[in-house]
């Protein structure tokens, strides 16, 4: 990925904020946490940040509550307490979070509407899962509901909705149907975006806050790309 679109806390771009949660809006090339690569995670940009406004001394706890593909864009939620952040792990893995996809794909779907169903088995070798119609060893259910939205000039413009959140799971399993994501030479696409980045956007989130017991739901602006803009229109 190239360092190119990197971020740095002058272009964060935070959707929500309190004493204890932070909700960013990851761009494409961002990695959530720091890997072998050596660049800079977004974690610690949002800690920068945090540091700077609040003028705070010395370390910022920030917690990493779940996580987006380095070529994928849109919400990500961050902890800023040590005591939120299993309350926020707890409502992951009890699907209290809603979250909703955008995806911009190759191929007509053939069913306006559907939910797909599949065991997904990681290979750690090549970071690639692959999708399986039944149970094999060391492979985990994945489902996703689909909705195309749009036809586009030369792509189809779909909303997906998540009931498990396995590795690659949207991208895997849109694939093995056919529908391979605009810019996502992993799986099956026939070239890449000029960013490295894919069409796939973490547009919504909805969840009850875990200490204020409000709902929250947010949404991100999409990437500022002709393909995205036409989406909207």
């Amino acid at each position: 990925m190239a360092n190119k679109i990197l971020s740095n806390k002058q272009n964060l771009q935070v959707l929500y904020e309190d004493n204890h949660i932070i909700i960013v809006n990851k761009r494409a090339g961002d990695i959530v946490q720091g890997d072998k690569t050596g660049d800079k995670p977004l974690s610690d940009i949002v800690k920068e940040y945090i540091k700077d406004k609040y003028n705070k001394p010395g370390n910022v706890y920030l917690g990493t509550v779940h996580r987006l593909d380095r070529p994928t864009s849109g919400i990500v939620i961050f902890a800023k307490t040590s005591k939120v952040l299993p309350r926020l792990n707890k409502l992951f893995l009890s699907k209290e979070i809603k979250k909703t996809y955008w995806a911009v794909v190759k191929n007509q779907p053939h069913k306006n509407e559907d939910t797909l169903v599949h065991w997904l088995k990681k290979n750690p070798k090549n970071n690639k899962s692959y999708t399986h119609l039944k149970e094999v060893k060391e492979s985990k259910k994945a489902i996703l509901h689909y909705k195309l939205l749009k036809k586009l000039e030369n792509y189809f413009f779909l909303e997906i909705n998540l009931e498990t959140g396995r590795h690659h799971q949207i991208r895997s399993q849109l694939s093995s149907v056919g529908l391979p994501i605009k810019g996502d030479l992993k799986y099956g696409f026939d070239r890449s975006n000029k960013d490295a980045s894919i069409h796939l956007h973490a547009r919504f989130i909805e969840f009850v806050h875990p200490v204020k017991k409000e709902p929250i739901s947010i949404q991100a602006p999409l990437p500022n790309d002709a393909v995205w803009m036409a989406c909207l229109k």
